[in-house]
Order: structure tokens, then C-alpha cells, then sequence
């Protein structure tokens, strides 16, 4: 604190003139209190987190509330929510700590990004949502949805892993949470399309603007054919990064069917599950088929048993039919493990993009199929399989003022109000649609972003420092641990003979 203070009475705080590391803790203090400024001035409790003025009150000391709950309680989505943040914290964080000597940051960066984040996602979802009193309300669904948009910086992360200063992984997220904030805004709203599970406004997105910001960085340093020295994994980091796979797949089904309500949410509990599960089982078949002798690969088994959980994702609350979940995430199984196995090598020598954790992979060809599939299946909806839910999982399916519509709210018992009046096949053009835009923006934004992450006010690490946690924590030397490891042993040894001695 004297330095920085002597800085200041001196005059050179010009955050350009301080040191790499001091520049970056700055800029992290001072966007931290730029959003504590806009979170004052643009955001305030909603209506279910407000005290509830027509609730009846008692002056008695020993008042019991009622105990009966309404059938639209709002605490209803925390267990969901608990489950989403568990997959962002713990999942995201563990399964990024393959790299033998990056597991701190791994996991460190992940906590890191995820609090900033989540705070930059709220922000941005209520830009629309400002009521009359020019404020945004905040509720259990805003966090839920900021920590749904959390996800995907931490899956572009993964493109990025170990090449990139903390500070420009956060100045990264929070431009992609602008960017995606607008592209899912679009898609939601105007072009009215169905993405339960956000494999097309979140998994896509992430994915693709990850490699077009790895790609703008392969530009100055081409990718070498030969990975970085500690780019490897060790027996110990697989089985931390194992921890991270297995919470994710666990929880993969609150992912999807979180938004979603009533049958619906139970139809995406029920898709998922079995897609992930097909995923996992074809993953490892796989696997041990398209290696040299027949065995298991451990970058299969981290990241590709996931990939039925992303490829389900737009249509979890669909009528896919079991057969129909377990069919698609067989398929992304085995496009997973062919991607590692073929693609990755293929993108890092000849298109210089370099994925650290593979998030293609995971994330971008299943997020494709899930769009693709997701197409198919809105083309088939019709009436007869979903009933009056038809209009509540399609409601640019709504037709229309006219007799169609009164015949529906009439049959149905509703009161739907006029709607586009989309065909099945207008709908599945639509969904189509709604993925080519979001490859087309996250692609160019990441290329704008990567432009921007490269200027040095953001930081930039050398070939030596990458995939190293001596860049951004405290670690005692490989001589120092030696030389307390064999002071523990000679302590040990020398409890060990008194013991004997003793006896």
C-alpha cells in the first residue's frame, strides 16, 4: 500500500506505467467497482423478494407464518439453481484441471471469472427488463439465468486454458456476456425459437467464440505442431478433472430443464438423462476402439461421456421420444471422440487454432447437432402429439386472430392471445436460422475480441510462462518442496525408531 500511495502523491498512476501484475489487480478493483456503481443505479429487488405489504401481520412476538406455500412459490427453482451453480463452480473448475502444473489456475480462475461474471450477467439481462422506475427487478430466475450465461465465457475459457492472463479472460467474458446477451435476446424474441437447454445460445456460442479469439492469438504465435511441455496431464490431474466430469454429468439434467416448467421440465429430466448416459457408454466404446490398443483415453472420458448433455440440449423438452434421446447423444458420442481423436490436430496445424480443453469438441459440433436436431424435431410437432402444450413450448405456433384461435382457447380451455401463426416447417426454418446467426456472431465477435485481448493493457503471457500457475499464484519451488518432503521423511523415520526403540 506505501507504493501505491508514493505513486499517487508522485503522479505516476497512470495504470500504463504499473508493472504487468499491478496493472492487471487494478483493473480487476476497478471493474469490480464499476459494477457495484451500475448494479446501484440500474437494478433493485423484483416483486417476489420485496416484502409482500397484502400479507397479514401480527403484532404477537411468537407469530407463525402459514405453512402452506402458493402453487407459484418462487424458492421452487433454488434446488435447479443450487444445481447450475454447483455445475459453473466445481464442474467447469475441475474439469479444466488436466494440465499438471495449471490446477490452481484451473480452478482459482474459474471461481474468479464466475463471481465477476455472474454480477456482469445480471447487469446485462436487466438492461431489458428496466420497469418504469427505471430499474431492472432481481429474482431467483435473474440469477438463475446469469449463472445459464456464466457458461458460456468458462466454455470459451476452455479454448483458451493456460495461454492467457486472468485479465484478459475477464475482460473477454465480459464482452462475450454483451454479445450473447444481444444474440439471445434476438433469438428469443424476434425470432421466437425453441433452445431448452442452450445448446445453440449458450454452448455454441461459447464454443465458437472461444476458437475465433484462440484463432486471432495463433495468428502472432502459430500453434506449434508439438505441444508445450506443460500442455500434459499427469495421473493425479486426470483424477482431478475427473471430479469435475463426473459433477457435470450428475447435474447436467437441473442444466436443462432449470427455465422450463411442468411437464415440460420433467420430459427434459427424462431426455437428458438418457442422452448423457448413451453419450457416456458409446464414448468409451469408442474410445477404446480408435486407440492403438484398445484402451481408454482419458480426454475421452473427461469430455466426451458429456456431450449427449449438450447435443439433447435444444430439444430436452421436446416429444423426442426415449429412443430419440438415447439415438442423439449415441451420435454426439461418437462425433466427440472422432473430433479429439482427428478434428482438434487437423484445426491446430492447418487453421493455427489451438484448444486447449477441446471445447469443439464438447461443445461446438454437439451444440450444432442439438440445433440441427432440435430443427427436425420442431418440423414434426404437431397438435396431436403435444395437446394444447403445442402453443406453450411453439408459441409462434399461436395462430392468428380467427376461428383456428377460438377454436384452440374454446377446446383447451385458454386464452392465448394472436400469434404469428407459423406453419411446423416455418418453425424448423426459423430454428435454423436462429443457429447460423449465433455461429455467424460469436464468430465475428471473437474475432473483434481477440483483436482487443491482444493489446497490452490486458497483459500477455511468453511461450514459458503458459500453462504454468507460478504466473499468477504464490508456489513454493520444485527445491523448496524437495527439500520439505525429505524433512517430513527424516521426521518420519526418526518417530519411526523411537517408536521401535520404545517397544
Amino acid at each position: 500500500m506505501g507504493n501505491f500511495f508514493n505513486d499517487f502523491k508522485s503522479g505516476n498512476m497512470g495504470i500504463t506505467k504499473m508493472s504487468g501484475e499491478k496493472r492487471q489487480a487494478t483493473l480487476l478493483l476497478i471493474i469490480q467497482i464499476c459494477v457495484i456503481v451500475l448494479t446501484g443505479v440500474l437494478v433493485t429487488y423484483g416483486p417476489d423478494t420485496r416484502p409482500d405489504s397484502s400479507r397479514s401481520r401480527s403484532a404477537m412476538p411468537y407469530y407463525v407464518p402459514p405453512t402452506e406455500k402458493p402453487e407459484t412459490d418462487p424458492t421452487s427453482i433454488y434446488p435447479m439453481y443450487q444445481d447450475v451453480h454447483v455445475m459453473i463452480f466445481i464442474g467447469f473448475g475441475f474439469l479444466m484441471t488436466f494440465l499438471r502444473r495449471y490446477g490452481q489456475s484451473a480452478i482459482g480462475l474459474t471461481f474468479l471469472l464466475g463471481a465477476i461474471l455472474v454480477q456482469v450477467a445480471i447487469l446485462c439481462d436487466g438492461i431489458f427488463k428496466i420497469g418504469d422506475n427505471g430499474k431492472a427487478p432481481l429474482s431467483l430466475d435473474s440469477l438463475l439465468n446469469a449463472d445459464v450465461a456464466v457458461a458460456a465465457p468458462l466454455i470459451s475459457m476452455g479454448a483458451l486454458l493456460g495461454k492467457t492472463t486472468y485479465m484478459q479472460l475477464i475482460v473477454m467474458g465480459i464482452i462475450e456476456l454483451v454479445i450473447y446477451t444481444l444474440n439471445k435476446y434476438i433469438g428469443e424474441q424476434h425470432l421466437l425459437v425453441v433452445d431448452d437447454g442452450g445448446s445453440i445460445f449458450v454452448h455454441a456460442f461459447g464454443a465458437y467464440f472461444g476458437l475465433a479469439v484462440s484463432f486471432v492469438f495463433g495468428l502472432r504465435n502459430k500453434p506449434k505442431s508439438q505441444a508445450h511441455e506443460l500442455e500434459g496431464s499427469s495421473y493425479q490431474s486426470d483424477i482431478f478433472a475427473m471430479i469435475g466430469t463426473i459433477f457435470l454429468w450428475l447435474f447436467w439434467p437441473s442444466f436443462n430443464s432449470a427455465t422450463l416448467h411442468g411437464d415440460e421440465q420433467r420430459r427434459a429430466i427424462v431426455n437428458t438423462l438418457l442422452s448423457i448416459a448413451a453419450s457416456c457408454v458409446i464414448s468409451f466404446a469408442v474410445s477404446a476402439l480408435v486407440s492403438k490398443r484398445n484402451k481408454f483415453d482419458m480426454v475421452h472420458v473427461q469430455n466426451s461421456t458429456l456431450a449427449g448433455g449438450v447435443a439433447i440440449g435444444t430439444a430436452a423438452g421436446m416429444m423426442c421420444q426415449p429412443v430419440g434421446a438415447l439415438t442423439i447423444g449415441a451420435i454426439s458420442g461418437v462425433i466427440s471422440v472422432l473430433g479429439y481423436k482427428h478434428l482438434t490436430p487437423w484445426m491446430q496445424n492447418r487453421l493455427r487454432i489451438h484448444d486447449t480443453c477441446g471445447v469443439h469438441n464438447l461443445h461446438g459440433m454437439p451444440a450444432v447437432l442439438a440445433g440441427l436436431f432440435g430443427a427436425l424435431l420442431a418440423g414434426l410437432a404437431t397438435e396431436a402429439d403435444y395437446n394444447y402444450a403445442l402453443y406453450e413450448i411453439f408459441p409462434a405456433r399461436i395462430p392468428s386472430l380467427g376461428q383456428n384461435l377460438t377454436e384452440i382457447n374454446n377446446s383447451y380451455q385458454l386464452s392465448l392471445r394472436p400469434g404469428p401463426n407459423r406453419t411446423a416447417g416455418m418453425q424448423a426454418s426459423y430454428q435454423l436460422l436462429a443457429l447460423a446467426v449465433t455461429l455467424v456472431v460469436a464468430i465475428v465477435s471473437g474475432l473483434v475480441t481477440g483483436l482487443i485481448l491482444r493489446l497490452p493493457l490486458c497483459g500477455s503471457l511468453t511461450e514459458e510462462q503458459k500453462f504454468n500457475d507460478s504466473v499468477n499464484w504464490e508456489i513454493e519451488s520444485e527445491d523448496e518442496v524437495q527439500k520439505i518432503s525429505n524433512a517430513n521423511k527424516d521426521e518420519n523415520s526418526q518417530s519411526a525408531e523411537v517408536a521401535m526403540g520404545h517397544i
